[in-house]
């Protein structure tokens, strides 16, 4: 496993690797944007693709956070839908909208103007930011990269834009699916290859993203997403960290555990205790504040945390939100969350 020797706040990678920390490491998904008023001053100049291919700009906004309100981690600032463009894909972002994919995929046919070898080569610019953040980072803390699990990422190819249910999606793999898990296969074989990329860039730990992974029933979440996470956390986990999270999909913690992640995320949905059960105490748990509550007054967010850093108790577990970070959050309720976790011991 490869470890940064340079790092001077190395916490997360140890609680990750089940060592002894002196207190609970903490990040928030989406931390790089929305909610910082440095990243929409970038965000009204720049488009978001111009933001996410540009190495300055996504080193820039990646790094804002840590000097900001003060996380345990970089996160890159990228997006998952990267990866159907490096292959082919159209993929449009607008703002306040989301995602658009004009052309979806329904058939074989359009199986056919995609591909996947090579597709990773695509995305230089992801692995050129990462070496400048590290850079730039100058082993203040670590930097975590990512990609979408596959089944998220066929939910926005077949699809063509952002749902909260995803039926056509669902029922392409249902009526399909022999094309289906074609489509699977081929965006994990990207994703490995994509992963592998940002690990040689300097990458110190990777999450993978199932966010819709919650829309299956156990049986599909195993047959449509998981057989397919568990092919990339194999291919990584022996080089660097790792992390799952897949949104709503607890009931499954267990054979997620069992891929050799080394880290699940897990959303507001289920308790702690719950969690840890369902997992098991060998893996690292990563959680799990509700990102509205951040918009409670600071003393309640003190309180909140402080009741989270409890249920989870010392070791295994990496302070973070249940999901994104609101665009509507104040920088000082995201900055009292992460200062309350940074200053809270167990006895």
């Amino acid at each position: 496993m490869r470890r940064d020797n340079n790092l001077k706040n190395d916490l997360i990678i140890r609680t990750l690797l089940g060592e002894q920390t002196e207190r609970t490491p903490v990040w928030m998904m989406r931390q790089a944007g929305r909610y910082l008023p440095e990243y929409i001053a970038l965000r009204n100049k720049y488009s978001f693709f111009e933001r996410c291919q540009t190495p300055e700009l996504a080193c820039e906004i990646t790094l804002q956070p840590v000097d900001i309100v003060g996380v345990d981690a970089a996160i890159l600032f990228s997006d998952i839908l990267v990866v159907p463009q490096a292959m082919g894909m159209e993929v449009q972002l607008i703002e306040k909208q989301g995602p658009l994919l004009p052309e979806p995929i329904k058939t074989a046919a359009d199986l056919n103007r995609i591909y996947s070898a090579g597709a990773a080569g695509n995305l230089e610019y992801v692995y050129d930011a990462i070496r400048m953040i590290k850079k730039e980072l100058d082993g203040r803390v670590p930097l975590i990269g990512f990609a979408g699990a596959p089944w998220t990422l066929l939910c926005y190819m077949v699809q063509g834009k952002g749902s909260k249910t995803f039926d056509e999606a669902k029922g392409f793999c249902y009526q399909n699916p022999k094309l289906a898990h074609q489509l699977l296969q081929m965006i994990t074989d990207v994703t490995i290859e994509y992963l592998k990329g940002q690990i040689a860039a300097g990458a110190d730990m990777l999450q993978v993203f199932d966010s819709w992974g919650g829309l299956l029933n156990k049986q599909d979440f195993e047959t449509f997403s998981l057989q397919y996470i568990r092919q990339i956390v194999a291919a990584i986990k022996d080089e660097v960290p790792t992390i799952v999270f897949a949104k709503g999909a607890w009931s499954s913690l267990g054979e997620m555990a069992a891929t050799g992640a080394h880290g699940l995320g897990i959303d507001w949905c289920i308790e702690a205790q719950q969690a840890r059960q369902f997992a098991g105490d060998k893996i690292t748990l990563q959680g799990n504040y509700d990102p509205a509550r951040l918009l409670a007054p600071v003393e309640e967010i003190q309180q909140t945390t402080e009741a989270m850093l409890r249920a989870f108790g010392p070791g295994r577990h990496i302070a973070n939100l249940g999901h994104g970070i609101l665009p509507n959050v104040p920088v000082a309720h995201a900055k009292a969350f992460v200062d309350t976790v940074k200053a809270f011991r167990h006895a």
